[in-house]
């Protein structure tokens, strides 16, 4: 039977990736006992810190101690507060125990942001990895030697699993049920809790955050620029010159800044303005794309598509609030 540990970290678990993890996992085991008479796995909720209270109080989780496990197949962590580097401090033991689990056999996947649990082993060093979009900057910067693609809902390298953000962990969910038990039994748990299966991008739910933080104040004036006049053919050779900086020290400055070369970071400005009157109005598709100054119909639609993984048809008629698709 396949041992199956939900880890609790220590004071900084979230309560719905525990429980939801665990439920998922309990409906898969019950239906494959149906169908096979015994069962496929057995699910535990271990942590190190005794009964766990969460929100103020109002919930509690008491977890198996996790030192009398010696040996299982999966272990699942579940999301964690924002607070990163005390998680990280507070579960330097959880940390070592993962990382001893898995060089001894077993797999391991995180849910959203315990991807920071799960790089502080380093088991992720050189891999593809995914966490919530919002997390992106505190992870790139605590774990740049880990592969972080935010626009991915689910990664898999070697063993280990890692999904986007927030209930994106549903579809992670069903990825290990088929893996574990069959596609039989990952449908059965789609349609029941009624999750869509195959979803792989978060892409159409980000929100682009604009790096202010840097502390570089030209690249911010640079950025306040692009931000005031999307409608306008921006030059950054002449943008680099109005700020006194060769165009080379320029584009250096701005990907350390901000992640992204300025014409990116142009883009996203314009897709993210794009997204938001798309959402609230009744705009044309080439209304939209004549505000954030685009000319070019294609070019507008490729750029919008490869950041969010929608045609802008598409993301207005999910998105906007009166699920008007009129052009």
């Amino acid at each position: 039977m396949k041992q199956v540990v939900i880890v609790v970290p220590k004071e900084f678990a979230n309560l719905p990736s525990v429980t939801g993890a665990f439920h998922i996992l309990m409906r898969a085991n019950g239906y494959w006992q149906k169908q096979h008479a015994h069962p496929l796995m057995e699910v535990r909720i271990a942590g190190l810190g005794g009964e766990l209270k969460l929100d103020g109080g109002l919930f509690s989780i008491h977890p198996v101690d996790l030192t009398s496990i010696h040996k299982c197949d999966l272990i699942i962590i579940p999301s964690v507060s924002h607070e990163y580097t005390a998680v990280l401090k507070r579960n330097a033991e959880l940390i070592d125990w993962i990382k001893e689990q898995y060089k001894a056999g077993a797999e391991v996947a995180s849910i959203c942001t315990g991807a920071f649990l799960l790089a502080a082993t380093g088991l992720l060093d050189g891999k593809s990895c995914s966490t919530h979009w919002n997390a992106e900057a505190d992870f790139r910067r605590l774990f740049p030697n880990v592969n972080l693609q935010t626009d991915k809902l689910l990664t898999a390298d070697n063993g280990i699993y890692t999904n986007g953000g927030a209930y994106s962990f549903l579809n992670l969910m069903l990825f290990l049920v088929e893996k574990y038990f069959d596609r039989d039994t990952a449908i059965f748990c789609s349609k029941t809790f009624q999750i869509d299966y195959d979803r792989d991008s978060q892409s159409p739910f980000q929100i682009f955050q604009k790096q202010k933080s840097h502390g570089d104040e030209l690249i911010g004036r640079a950025q306040t620029y692009i931000e005031e006049n999307l409608a306008e053919k921006i030059s950054f050779e002449g943008l680099a010159s109005k700020l006194a900086i060769s165009r080379r020290n320029f584009d250096r400055r701005f990907i350390k800044a901000t992640g992204n070369t300025p014409v990116e970071y142009l883009q996203r400005v314009k897709v993210e303005a794009a997204k938001s009157t798309l959402e609230k109005g009744r705009k044309s598709i080439f209304e939209v794309m004549n505000e954030v100054g685009y000319s070019d119909d294609k070019a507008f639609r490729e750029v919008f598509k490869k950041i969010t993984g929608l045609s802008p048809l598409d993301y207005k008629a999910r998105f906007n609030r009166d699920n008007s698709i009129a052009q």
